[in-house]
């Protein structure tokens, strides 16, 4: 019978000190790898060069967080309490009003924030007083003599003489009820005569109605059996602070952490499709069917449609001197006037009021003397600030993560132009709302994020193993790790928020 011999061993000597191909191992079989039997010098931590990579933790600083058992939140804010509206002069009305000479028509198209007429029209009454400006005619007080229609009133100066008022454009003039004036032993006119042709009977407050609708999100991280159990040489250290030499520790972790960062940036970035949207219009081969209400409205979304933007005098920098800040207060007089505010900007953006708040110091010539404490050349020198008093408005400064990492958007921002996100502003304390869920009005901080939850199933942050690595659930030879979540974001008071772009 023939033996036939194995393979050669690595058991014969070398002469010389050399790397033969039957004297080392080779891990990889590739150039400059384990191809050698002098075993190299290794560093098995993972070295970390991002410092923290999560952008989360924003919401938690300004926010709250609530459940809910519903497919939508209704909420509703109170309305402006005095009686004010976007209007023009749209001409002259020949004697309509029995007893005057000719009147002025004002054709009313909005209230004062821009939103349309209800369905009653605007709350101006027969025998009014109002104020109409505009840049044309000036500032002119009139008295409201008939109502003709629900988005129409007809008005006489008091110190034009018989002069009638010029005709504006659309939304050109601003018309503001200050009072009333009534003769001796007059009544109420509802709609009396034929001149006062549009029955106006008491005023009623009027609220507006906002919504929003969670949406559902998820993601999964795999890792077959044979690889949990499979120890590597590098030492990775994640996130929640797990360290060790099991490589699938490393990508669970930054797969949860990487959820953990979605689930922040969705309801910041958040879009609310419309009726006429394609997202919301095709059937999709994701599960979305035609004509569902898809999105959600995010934080940037509902100040950009229901809340202030500027975008700085230099058209670079958001809020960046004194001028800018000042036409700021001013827009945030013009609303609820809530006089605590946090600023969370990029980067160039607080360095920009850095600078700023600086050269308000007549001593502090090339940035020498920032604060308020004597400088010596033994100590350090503070060149930051983190807030500061602006009339009667705070004003708290923070670096937002998120729109300096250049993997967030920090990046968008580079690519963006014009159109970047420079930082927002965010009222302090709460708002009163009413509750249409609960039935009544309750105190919540402007932001706060609602969560599907029952006694059943808490979806407010779910993670879940499948497979048959660890406790067996089925005969996938895999640990298949789950993360769901749904949830939305309440935007409340947008009209006192500012965008800075």
């Amino acid at each position: 019978m023939a033996i036939n011999a194995g393979p050669n061993l690595n058991s014969v000597p070398a002469p010389q000190k050399q790397t033969l191909a039957n004297n080392y191992l080779d891990f990889t079989g590739t150039a400059n790898s384990w191809g050698q039997q002098y075993l190299p010098d290794l560093m098995e931590k993972e070295a970390e060069v991002f410092g923290p990579r999560t952008i989360s933790g924003f919401l938690s600083q300004v926010g709250a967080e609530e459940a809910m058992q519903s497919d939508q939140v209704v909420w509703s804010e109170q309305g402006r309490l005095h009686l004010s509206y976007k209007c023009n002069v749209s001409g002259a009305a020949g004697g309509s009003t029995a007893g005057t000479g000719a009147t002025d028509v004002i054709t009313i198209s909005s209230d004062i924030d821009g939103n349309g007429l209800s369905s009653k029209g605007h709350g101006i009454r027969i025998n009014d007083t109002v104020i109409i400006a505009d840049a044309t005619n000036g500032v002119v007080k009139c008295l409201v003599t008939d109502v003709p229609s629900t988005s129409s009133v007809e008005v006489l100066p008091y110190d034009r003489g018989a002069a009638n008022l010029s005709a504006t454009a659309t939304n050109a003039s601003t018309i503001l009820v200050y009072g009333s004036e009534y003769g001796k032993a007059d009544s109420y006119r509802t709609g009396l005569g034929a001149a006062q042709t549009e029955t106006r009977g008491a005023n009623e407050p009027r609220f507006l109605t906002f919504t929003n609708k969670p949406i559902i999100m998820k993601d999964y991280f795999e890792v077959s059996g044979s690889d949990t159990s499979r120890i590597g040489w590098v030492e990775v250290s994640t996130e929640n602070g797990q360290s060790g030499y099991m490589w699938y520790l490393k990508a669970e972790a930054d797969t949860r952490a990487r959820f953990n960062d979605y689930i922040e940036m969705a309801m910041l970035e958040g879009e609310r499709a419309d009726s006429s949207s394609i997202v919301d219009g095709t059937a999709l081969l994701n599960g979305i069917s035609a004509g569902d209400d898809t999105g959600t409205e995010g934080l940037f979304a509902a100040v950009e449609s229901r809340g202030n933007v500027t975008t700085g005098v230099t058209g670079v920098n958001a809020a960046t001197d004194l001028a800018e800040f000042d036409a700021i207060l001013a827009e945030f007089d013009k609303q609820g006037a809530i006089e605590e505010y946090m600023m969370f900007v990029n980067r160039s953006t607080s360095l920009a009021m850095d600078d700023m708040l600086a050269s308000m110091n007549s001593y502090g010539a090339g940035g020498t003397s920032y604060g308020v404490f004597n400088n010596s050349e033994d100590m350090a020198l503070n060149l930051g600030f983190t807030g500061f008093r602006r009339g009667s408005y705070d004003f708290y400064k923070s670096d937002f993560r998120y729109l300096n990492d250049k993997a967030t958007r920090g990046g968008i921002n580079d690519a963006a132009g014009a159109a970047a996100l420079r930082g927002v502003m965010i009222p302090a304390g709460t708002s009163s709302v009413y509750d249409q869920t609960v039935g009544q009005s309750m105190k919540r901080p402007f932001l706060h994020v609602r969560y599907r939850a029952s006694q059943t199933d808490d979806r407010r942050m779910k993670s879940w193993v499948t497979g048959s690595v660890g406790a067996a659930t089925s005969a996938l030879d895999a640990m298949q790790l789950h993360f769901l979540t749904e949830r939305c974001l309440i935007t409340q008071g947008a009209n006192n928020f500012m965008l800075m772009k």
